[in-house]
């Protein structure tokens, strides 16, 4: 039976989600954990909603699992193994789904936030970035609003990528104050994203912010479709995949 499990993850020890040579990773961390606390003679497989790089982290990433278990055995499984995994990593839920429930191409919705902090917070700083410079938020959001009107965010994905296409459908794009004083979260909800693309989004709106582009000088850099237009790419550390929708149907329980 397939299942989705709900997880989240610290990525700071992390080389990303995705298992690669050599390297420490969310995926595999959790795939060694599961074939190890279910005995399995056979490596237990997951696939995630998508691929978050380095050092971001995810309060609610998808993952499907392919176990020959009832979901009572399944969630008996993922409690022992939550318990067995580092502190960094937690597995929340399990629910089965649909034989051809796909937790990266069933998703019809992904949402990211960026937190940003004005002041110095030894608490948060880890998790936040610190800026040293004051930004105008709401020329900001002038610009992200923009990003709803179009769909080819070339500008703002990592080069020589393997994916077909570059066209995203953003839903929700804006800055809001945190909540505590000086703190400001970033959140954009789009129907897919590409690699880097949130992290670049928002270094190009600290450019706005600062007053070096201007809203329409943003919307140029978006259809100039040229990762050299568009600002740095803004720390992985303060990005988080906040949540991963999908069609209800999916689910049988």
């Amino acid at each position: 039976m397939r299942y989705f499990i709900t997880l989240s993850y610290d990525g700071t020890n992390y080389s990303g989600w995705q298992t690669q040579p050599d390297a420490t990773t969310v995926q595999e961390t959790i795939e060694q954990a599961l074939t190890l606390v279910a005995r399995s003679p056979e490596p237990i497989a997951i696939l995630g909603a998508g691929r978050t790089d380095a050092g971001v982290h995810a309060r609610g990433m998808i993952a499907h699992v392919d176990l020959p278990m009832s979901p009572d055995e399944a969630r008996q499984l993922i409690y022992r193994t939550d318990r067995y995994l580092p502190h960094d990593i937690a597995l929340y839920d399990i629910r089965p789904v649909r034989e051809e429930a796909h937790a990266r191409f069933s998703a019809t919705s992904r949402t990211y936030r960026y937190y940003v902090t004005l002041r110095k917070d030894p608490f948060q700083e880890a998790r936040m970035l610190r800026l040293y410079f004051p930004l105008d938020f709401d020329r900001m959001n002038e610009a992200a609003e923009r990003l709803k009107d179009f769909t080819d965010f070339t500008s703002f994905s990592k080069l020589h990528t393997d994916v077909k296409t570059n066209n995203c459908r953003v839903t929700e794009a804006y800055w809001q104050a945190g909540a505590e004083d000086g703190q400001w979260i970033f959140t954009i909800t789009a129907d897919r994203f590409l690699r880097n693309m949130v992290r670049a989004v928002v270094g190009t709106l600290f450019q706005v912010g600062k007053g070096r582009l201007s809203v329409e000088d943003f919307c140029a850099v978006i259809e100039a479709k040229d990762r050299g237009q568009a600002g740095s790419s803004a720390p992985a550390h303060a990005l988080y995949l906040e949540q991963v929708g999908y069609p209800e149907d999916l689910y049988l329980d």
